[in-house]
């Protein structure tokens, strides 16, 4: 399978997806015959332009009819269903649309099946993702990623009005992403691009380490002197997207909090998603004992995490910075040990087995139902572990 990072530092739109998936060889013939499955009034150009430096790829979907459409939810539906494209294409295609309903009706205060799209629920939306899903089929896509996203700044007219950037749905839709707005004073990520992040994108993080195939550039239809507006899209083999290597370390340093509430909390923290967490003794201003709070996270998990130690400690202010990491690959068997079951954990290198442990929960499991030592059954686990090889 393949994966996409999508570049989203000028932005996020379907056009812009659009044009970015088809510049990674997919033949625009095939695209607008696919499209034309759905039975729009529409009329597909693709055409390459310039932004900036950039030679980069257009999707202009023209409406061949003067009448305004507007389409709840049910309707999409019936579209997407009629068309002659696979199953997953549908599929996918619907979780957008779901999420982008859910958004508005939420902004509006209205139910699911009382919501309509305006902007984003004309022709040319069905095309951008209708034609987001079928591209990434077309190009097995297992994965998508993202950077943070610049959503830009000032107003923008809307069907309800002049709206702030984000606009209220947008805003609602990337709830949990991280964002800022830089450069210009312009919409830069749509609902559209928004709804399909939302639904699609795996985890964002700013350019991690990976090994690429290509890059496809597509093109928005600002074109801005502060920067160029496209998106670029890395694509290529998803087992060399190295995501977990770069993250970040949040520390707190705490005088005044119970052991019995900082052990709650390590808990807590690793059910909020922490990939460790850890205590130690430090000594702090006026020689005063204290305790260092330390946290490994990934950047989609830091706000939550930060949030947690607020709320449950008696922490005012923490630090956090990034990291380098490396970690082996790792998958999990299966042993029994007296009938019961005990996964281990093994760890390779290289296609190389370099550790494999025991799952700690389930040996404490077994040891209370057999009443055997712990250190016996963890000593059985591995034995087992490795006789069955």
């Amino acid at each position: 399978m393949k994966y996409a990072y999508l570049d989203g530092s000028s932005g996020l739109s379907g056009d812009m997806i659009l044009g970015a998936l088809l510049d990674l060889g997919i033949e625009p013939s095939l695209f607008k015959e696919k499209m034309a499955s759905l039975r729009l009034p529409v009329e597909i150009k693709v055409r390459r332009v310039r932004r900036g430096a950039f030679d980069a790829l257009k999707v202009d979907v023209q409406i061949r009819t003067d009448k305004q459409v507007e389409r709840t939810f049910a309707d999409i539906e019936r579209v997407i269903s009629r068309s002659r494209l696979t199953g997953t294409v549908k599929d996918r295609a619907a979780v957008i649309f779901r999420k982008l309903f859910e958004a508005e009706a939420k902004v509006h205060g209205r139910r699911l099946q009382e919501a309509h799209l305006h902007e984003a629920g004309a022709d040319d939306a069905l095309i951008d993702i209708v034609g987001c899903a079928f591209l990434a089929e077309e190009l097995g896509i297992g994965e998508f990623y993202a950077s943070p996203l610049n959503v830009g700044s000032g107003w923008v007219k809307t069907s309800h009005g002049v709206l702030p950037v984000p606009p209220p749905a947008v805003a609602e839709l990337l709830k949990g992403a991280p964002v800022y707005s830089a450069w210009v004073e312009s919409e830069l990520v749509t609902p559209t691009g928004a709804a399909i992040a939302a639904a699609l994108v795996k985890s964002f993080t700013r350019l991690p380490e990976l090994v690429y195939e290509k890059i496809g550039y597509g093109a928005g239809r600002k074109d801005f002197r502060e920067m160029p507006n496209i998106l670029r899209v890395y694509y290529g083999e998803q087992r060399l997207f190295e995501e977990t290597k770069r993250v970040f370390i949040i520390e707190a340093t705490l005088d005044d909090a119970s052991p019995q509430l900082l052990a709650h909390f390590l808990e807590r923290a690793l059910d909020e998603g922490a990939l460790d967490a850890t205590l130690s003794p430090v000594v702090m201003k006026k020689n005063r004992l204290g305790t260092k709070l330390t946290l490994l996270a990934a950047i989609d998990k830091m706000d939550a995490l930060i949030e947690a130690v607020f709320r449950d400690t008696t922490s005012i202010g923490v630090r956090y910075f990034p990291v380098e990491r490396r970690v082996l690959e790792r998958k999990f068997e299966r042993v029994r040990v007296d009938g019961e079951p005990v996964a281990i954990k093994v760890g390779s290198l290289g296609g190389k087995e370099v550790n494999a442990q025991p799952e700690y929960e389930d040996c404490v499991r077994v040891s209370r139902k057999t009443g055997r030592p712990l250190k016996e059954i963890v000593r059985l686990a591995v034995r087992e572990y490795y006789r069955k090889r």
